[in-house]
């Protein structure tokens, strides 16, 4: 599990060393709440292909090693011509996950997934500018809108279910189009 303190010791770290990420996922959704609603296995982070070899050093510092390659993972060369992973998990001994998955900004700011993307996924400037705060920190993360078009493509589970009920409940944002009746 990734508690609010590993978030922020991770998030600071990165941050130290010139690595932006921007939270999304359940930790992205409790950003944006300002509250921990629900344990999180996990740390998910959007972030620039340029930085992920560094992440990855930096993190392997600190015991995190690869747990795996999402299956939307595609290959891609970084500025410094290193070829590197776009969608994977890293873990440590102590069971904490951080789920990243690697894009591009265009001349506009906006971010193009690097990792395979059929449903055409966009990152618009308005979309990265998402503001929350964990445990007082203030933290990047997608904005409420775009967490919820994440939230599309696959089966929703009942946690996934309740955090977008939060998001509704809090900014008024809709449904994604995969949304039922639990």
């Amino acid at each position: 599990m990734v508690n609010a303190e590993d978030v922020i010791t991770i998030y600071q770290h990165l941050l130290a060393h010139g690595i932006q990420v921007w939270l999304t996922g359940g930790w992205g959704i409790d950003a944006l709440l300002q509250e921990q609603t629900r344990p999180h296995k996990d740390l998910d982070v959007i972030m620039l292909v340029d930085d992920v070899v560094r992440m990855r050093e930096l993190l392997g510092r600190d015991g995190y090693t690869l747990k795996e390659l999402w299956s939307e993972n595609r290959w891609d060369i970084d500025a410094r011509g290193v070829e590197i992973a776009t969608a994977f998990v890293l873990h440590d001994a102590a069971g904490r996950e951080i789920d990243a998955h690697a894009m591009r900004l265009d001349d506009e700011g906006n971010g193009i997934p690097a990792w395979e993307n059929p449903e055409g996924l966009f990152f618009t400037q308005q979309d990265l500018s998402g503001v929350g705060q964990i445990a007082g920190v203030t933290v990047p993360c997608l904005t409420p809108e775009k967490q919820v078009e994440c939230h599309t493509g696959y089966d929703l589970p009942d946690p996934h279910r309740r955090d977008l009920e939060r998001l509704h409940a809090r900014f008024g944002v809709g449904y994604p189009d995969n949304w039922g009746p639990a």
